[in-house]
């Protein structure tokens, strides 16, 4: 069995945690932060590939680095991306007929259903489709996925000022679409 030398939010070492107890620990969030991106479906199969990623070893864990979970959701970051353009995709056919696709938790679904006006529907996802990919991620991994902007910084390998400024400003880009 696989031992990584995990961090607690903090810093702190917590020693070696058992593969298996990462697993049972972050499969569900994980999970959930991705099907609310991609569905369900296509959440099944990429926490599936995140674990035997990190398992195998071709994304290797340096503590140093961070904590655990911004290791795993790096990972499955990466991993998302490969569906990017089927998200672009969705978005721009939300902001063209402005409407709820139905696709069950799926990115659109969440960004409609927390988003009381519709009328804004159009305006959102089309700057959500406009955002650099990065961006978009940043955002979606603070609010969907519920990270801190330091996990968040850690799964994207940036730097935590520069993750937390730019978070700032897309937050802000947001609300200013938003009110518009």
């Amino acid at each position: 069995m696989i031992q990584i030398t995990a961090t607690r939010s903090g810093g702190e070492p917590s020693g070696d945690v058992m593969f298996a107890e990462l697993f049972d620990e972050h499969a569900h969030p994980l999970h959930r932060y991705l099907a609310r991106r991609v569905g369900v479906d296509v959440a099944d199969d990429l926490v599936s590939e995140t674990f035997l990623a990190a398992m195998r070893g071709e994304e290797n864990y340096d503590p140093d680095k961070g904590s655990a979970v911004g290791w795993l959701y790096g990972i499955a970051t990466n991993l998302l991306r490969g569906h990017a353009k089927r998200e672009v995709r969705l978005l721009r056919t939300a902001e063209r007929y402005g409407v709820d696709l139905g696709v069950a938790e799926s990115l659109e679904h969440t960004v409609v259903t927390r988003i009381d006006a519709r009328s804004h529907l159009r305006r959102i996802a089309r700057e959500l489709a406009r955002m650099p990919q990065a961006d978009r991620d940043l955002l979606l991994l603070t609010s969907l996925a519920g990270l801190s902007v330091q996990e968040a910084a850690e799964a994207l390998d940036l730097n935590p000022g520069t993750a937390r400024s730019k978070l700032h400003r897309l937050r802000a880009k947001l609300k200013e679409v938003e009110h518009a």
